[in-house]
């Protein structure tokens, strides 16, 4: 199970900036600046309502006075004209709210749909090393839930934005022209009001980082138990699980209530400074209309700004409370859809791969299809690789393989097999040392030219929901139906899918959970068959097939493997005996190479494995009970 203590979601929380980053903001805001005339519209939408809801007061005052005035002999009040403009300014508030609903909603869906799109495209750009250390569940949580957080705040925060500031700045402009000196009284408030929020910050901002990193740490949680429930019923694991996820949600629960209990403290605190505002200019404005400084329509104008200018503080409070808990999803997001690579091309291979695209000759090093030239050579030249800092998993690796050749790759787990092979795909670079194909260095390729000419078939072979037709054709899209059911053929899987009720339109399931392992590793091997690859790699590949089935597929990678490279990685001994050589790797070394029979005459490492497996093969058939018996 997933151990809380001890996860790293990727990125240094304490690191982090203290206060509102203006520079990531700006990055956020380009999002929405894909999209200007929805922008424009959704700020005329706030700036119409928000000069409105300035005029109301206008309204009253001018009702009032006319009214005062009657009363003191002059002539009669238009009310007419006051009932008309009110209902003017009714009209275009409701229209406006009405538009900035549903542009901010525009808007709101627009983001999220780029965000999710750009953080796809980079997780389809990274390098495995990425994936080493970030589950699947931290993944989703970027792409889902901090998406969605960050699509929000831009877009209604923005309108917020436009609208309080609006409100703020007309009011503000409207009590100075009727009175400088009640205004400064009601605005002498402000400086308290900034200090305190300045305070609550810092506090929110940490706690909504918390409260993230959390959720983080549970949704991997639950990706984890729901793709091992097998494992944890096998084991009897679901009271720790249990215990184990109840501490997480402990967690987020904790630091949930925390940020939600500073939120809840700071806007009670903003609207307290609202009614005392209110009340200094209720006293200096009584005592002023005594006095008759000022007039009684100007004092209830000045009661309604007093309250409603502090309306869009109040809602422009909420949303810095949303604002840190978006920072903190920004964040994290924003690392996702920046992060580099750390194996792609250079800046030589990418300038050439410009230039050769504008003259639409691409060569064969470069070409998007994998190129047409046949690879002759792979070498290795004192390889040598580490992960991180750790002890090296390759040390000083020198190897040759050459066009038509298959190289297996045996020896204990943890040996480095795999890890051989991953850096010959590129999948990793070598920390030390080269790797050449055709004497040139790899990374002065095309890395998109390498991998398209590669074919994978895995231990662990993953199929996608789906028909098998089209899981198979995932190996070349361009290919037919009949050339998908040959490579079918080829691979041995031809038998089994035809079996099905809907035969090669059968549904895989969710990560082909309606098919069986060997199954899958069958379907898998027509795949990297159907793609036609100059280089096959090959780990495990039938490890999960009875022996029939693994007689057919050797059969037929007899016509797959003329012509190629192919790099075999075995536990099973017996199915490499016809490979060109064998290397034995044993704690990041090449410790024997050769032939079968060289490595048997050798009487080696790779000897005593060979007469180990051959005489448990031999026991475990002499030892078979009789299945009418049982």
């Amino acid at each position: 199970m997933y151990d809380d203590e001890n996860y790293d979601d990727g990125f240094d929380e304490e690191a982090l900036a203290a206060q509102i980053n203006v520079d990531l903001w700006k990055k956020l805001f380009t999002y929405a600046r894909r999209y200007p005339t929805q922008l424009k519209w959704l700020a005329g939408f706030a700036f119409s309502t928000a000069m409105m809801e300035v005029a109301y007061p206008l309204l009253t005052k001018g009702v009032v006075d006319e009214v005062d005035a009657y009363l003191k002999g002059g002539p009669d009040p238009d009310l007419f004209f006051w009932g008309f403009a009110y209902f003017v300014c009714t009209l275009i508030i409701c229209v406006s709210i009405g538009g900035f609903i549903w542009m901010a909603g525009k808007v709101r869906t627009h983001i999220a749909h780029d965000i999710r799109e750009d953080g796809f495209e980079n997780l389809q750009k990274l390098s495995f090393s990425f994936y080493d250390y970030r589950p699947v569940g931290w993944l989703m949580a970027r792409m889902t839930s901090d998406s969605e957080r960050l699509s929000n705040i831009l877009a209604w925060g923005f309108l917020d934005l436009v609208w309080g500031f609006t409100m703020m700045i007309g009011i503000a402009v409207a009590m100075f022209v009727m009175n400088w000196k009640l205004a400064l009284v009601v605005f002498s408030i402000m400086p308290f009001l900034a200090w305190i929020s300045a305070k609550f910050q810092r506090r929110i901002l940490s706690s909504a980082r918390q409260v993230r990193a959390t959720n983080s740490r549970i949704t991997a949680g639950f990706n984890e138990a729901i793709m091992g429930v097998l494992t944890s019923k096998s084991f009897v694991r679901e009271d720790a699980n249990q215990h184990e996820f109840a501490h997480l949600t402990n967690r987020m629960h904790g630091a949930s209530v925390t940020n939600l209990t500073q939120a809840a403290v700071y806007l009670p605190i903003v609207i307290t400074m609202a009614s005392l505002a209110t009340g200094l200019a209720l006293a200096v404005g009584g005592m002023d209309m005594i006095a008759g400084v000022i007039s009684v329509s100007t004092l209830i104008a000045f009661m309604a700004y007093t309250r409603h200018f502090f309306d869009p503080i109040e809602q422009l409070g909420h949303w810095f409370a949303e604002m840190q808990m978006a920072q903190a999803s920004a964040e994290r997001i924003l690392s996702l859809i920046e992060a580099e690579p750390a194996i792609q091309d250079s800046d030589v291979v990418r300038e050439a791969m410009a230039i050769q695209a504008k003259r639409e000759q691409p060569s064969d090093q470069f070409a998007a299809d994998g190129g047409a030239a046949k690879i002759h050579t792979i070498e290795l030249q004192d390889v040598s690789f580490h992960y991180d800092a750790a002890k090296p998993v390759l040390r000083d690796v020198n190897l040759k393989v050459e066009q038509g050749e298959t190289l297996a790759i045996v020896g204990p787990t943890g040996g480095g097999k795999s890890t051989l092979v991953n850096i010959i795909c590129r999948f990793y670079e070598p920390t030390r040392g080269q790797v050449l194909i055709d004497g040139m260095n790899y990374k002065s390729r095309s890395l998109h030219w390498l991998q398209s000419n590669i074919g994978m078939v895995l231990q662990n072979a993953h199929v996608f929901s789906g028909p098998i037709m089209e899981n198979i054709r995932y190996g070349r899209l361009d290919a037919t139906d009949e050339e998908v059911i040959e490579a079918a053929k080829i691979a041995g899987a031809h038998d089994f899918i035809e079996a099905f009720s809907n035969g090669y339109q059968e549904d895989a399931g969710e990560s082909g959970s309606r098919l069986s392992a060997g199954q899958k590793q069958l379907v898998s091997f027509a795949r990297a068959v159907l793609a036609d690859p100059q280089i096959l790699v090959m780990d495990e590949a039938t490890s999960s097939v009875d022996t029939e089935t693994e007689q057919r597929i050797q059969e037929g990678m007899q016509r797959i493997l003329a012509g190629r490279i192919a790099f075999v990685i075995a536990h099973r001994l017996s199915t490499i005996r016809n490979a060109t050589r064998i290397a034995v790797v044993e704690n990041g070394l090449v410790t024997e190479l050769g032939t079968h029979r060289e490595l048997m005459a050798a009487r080696g490492h790779y000897y005593d494995l060979y007469k180990q497996q051959s005489l448990q093969e031999a026991t475990r058939e002499l030892g078979d009970p009789d299945p009418a018996v049982t």
